[in-house]
This record gives C-alpha cells, structure tokens and sequence, in this order.
C-alpha cells in the first residue's frame, strides 16, 4: 500500500465528507476509496472513521492522524514544488469560482491575458451568486467580495471595489434627488439579498468617514446583480451597483450619481481557498494575476468614474449590485 496515497485519499474523504464525492474528485472508483480506508485502519490499528449511511464522523484517533497527514501532505507538496517551479510552469485544472457580475465585467475580458501566460492552465470558471462549499465541490479557489466570515478558509486580499450610489433620470424627475442620508427615508430603493438570507442586504455608506447602515424601503427585491441594476434603469429606485458595472451607463447618462459626498463603503476583494489544502502553484499564480488585474485598472481603486473601461484586452483592463461575499 502506497502510505502517502493512502493519506491523501484519507484526506479528501474526510474533507469530502463522502466516499462518493471523494473518489469523483480523485477520479478513482469508490471502492477503490473504501478499500484504501479500509487497509489504512487495518494497517494503524485503530478506527479511523465512524460511517453510517448518513453521515461519517472522525473518531479521536482519525482527527489526530488526519492533521498529521494535512502537515505530511503539505510538506511534500511545498517540496515539490521549490524544485518544480523553476524547471516548468503550473498546468492542470484550476477550479475557480466568483460572483456572476465579477466574472461577467472584470475577469472574463481580462482572461485571455491569463490563458497566454499559463496555457497548460485549464481554467475552469464557475460564475454564481450563491454560497458555495468549495470542499464539498472540488473547487480550488473561490474569488469573494466582503469580509470572510468562515475560520476554515484563508483569504489573500487583492482588490477592492468601489460602489455608486445611482438612479435613472426618470426616478429622479419623480422624486427628486437625495441630498443627504436622512432624504434617503423619503426615497425608494432596489433592495438586493443573496440567495441565503430572505431579508434584504442593509445600505453601508460613509458618513465622516465611518460606516453607517441604513434600511432602504424599496418595491423590489432580487438576488441576482444583473437584474439589480435593470431595475434600477427602469427606475424602480436607487441603487447601489458596483462602479465598474455600470461606469458606461454613467457616462451617457442613463444612471445619475447621488450623494456624493456619502460614498458607499468599499468591498475588499479576496482569493479564498479552505485552509488545511495547500496553496498549489496553480492557485498561486491565478491569485497574482487577479491581483495584477486589479493594480492595473487605476478606476477601481480611485473610484473615478470617467476613467473606467470595460477591459477588451490585457492592454485595456477594466458587484453588481452587491456582490455575496
């Protein structure tokens, strides 16, 4: 039995979850898997895993041995990879996941860039708006927007995105244009929720430079960035939309700018990926483009409307409403 194999099978079951989902990552048939479980247990002498029909559970003994292995597992990668790394570059299947408008807007014109760069690199791209379990799904990396609130993940900050506070002109003559945070309560807004959580994201925008909420009445609630920033052109109320979103829509007037003396707080963006794997040179490199991504398009730090482009080309590099963290 080849040991380190059997650790790392060991591994991605108990990061899996499942034999099942296990062995579909690994691409190996589950019995297979279980067989290697099976030999592992029988070889230490202990349990390592309880399994029902349901649900597995780690005993004492499989926690313990399962951190070792995460510590065994990554010493050998990042020993591999010192001496690998000057002789090729990275290659494989990269599975990246990022809010729709995010991808749509920013990364999908850039890629080609990325693909010149590491063409033995074969990008998978999932692009939703949904919380997802990038353990559970065999994803790599996840690109998010907004604070991380789960320990188990480690966050490389690279980006931040700047909001704007907009209307169409049609609202606007029907309602006037807000002058200050207390005119918002006379206003109407195009509220926006992510698809776990039913009651509407609140308003965060940066009264003396401190962030304040503030609960928006609106007639409309969606969970989807492109539809957020359609109802605002068909003037259901005000919006929130990320900068680079809707910067064409500004220039030529169909979205006006309000309060702009309040900007909306800025949402950090992170490369995120679950912190017992480790950080493979593939994750690695696409984290530094994205982050090269961002220094080179000045409008998304400086947050000036005229100068942001949508990006055709890596020479011209350029949420949504919100975007889910």
């Amino acid at each position: 039995m080849d040991r380190i194999q059997a650790m790392e099978v060991f591994t991605r079951v108990v990061d899996a979850n499942s034999f099942t989902r296990a062995a579909e990552q690994m691409g190996m048939p589950r019995a297979t898997v279980t067989t290697t479980i099976q030999n592992l247990e029988a070889v230490l002498g202990v349990r390592l895993m309880n399994r029902t029909t349901r649900r597995l559970s780690l005993t004492p003994e499989g926690a313990a041995y399962y951190e070792h292995c995460i510590r065994i597992i990554t010493d050998i990668a990042e020993t591999d990879a010192s001496f690998q790394a000057g002789n090729r570059k990275p290659s494989g299947a990269l599975r990246v996941h990022m809010p729709n408008s995010l991808g749509r807007h920013l990364v999908i014109p850039a890629l080609r860039s990325f693909h010149e760069r590491y063409p033995d690199i074969s990008l998978d791209l999932g692009l939703s708006d949904r919380p997802v379990d990038p353990v559970e799904e065999g994803i790599d990396c996840m690109v998010r927007a907004g604070p991380l609130e789960d320990s188990s993940m480690v966050a490389r900050r690279v980006g931040t995105l700047k909001r704007v506070t907009c209307a169409s002109p049609d609202y606007l003559q029907r309602h006037g244009s807000p002058q200050s945070i207390d005119d918002l309560a006379l206003h109407q807004a195009v509220n926006f929720r992510v698809a776990h959580n039913t009651r509407p994201m609140p308003w965060i925008v940066l009264v003396d430079g401190k962030p304040t909420e503030v609960r928006m009445n609106g007639v409309v609630t969606v969970n989807d960035s492109e539809a957020y920033v359609k109802c605002g052109l068909e003037g259901f109320g005000l919006i929130q939309p990320m900068l680079f979103m809707v910067a064409s829509k500004l220039r030529d007037g169909s979205l006006l700018e309000v309060l702009p003396d309040f900007k909306p707080k800025p949402k950090p963006v992170s490369i995120v990926y679950p912190n017992n794997r480790h950080l493979s040179a593939k994750v690695r490199v696409f984290a530094d483009w994205i982050a090269e991504l961002f220094e080179s398009t000045p409008a998304l730090a400086d947050g000036d409307i005229r100068r942001v482009a949508v990006p055709a080309r890596e020479t011209q590099q350029a949420d949504h409403g919100p975007i889910a963290a």
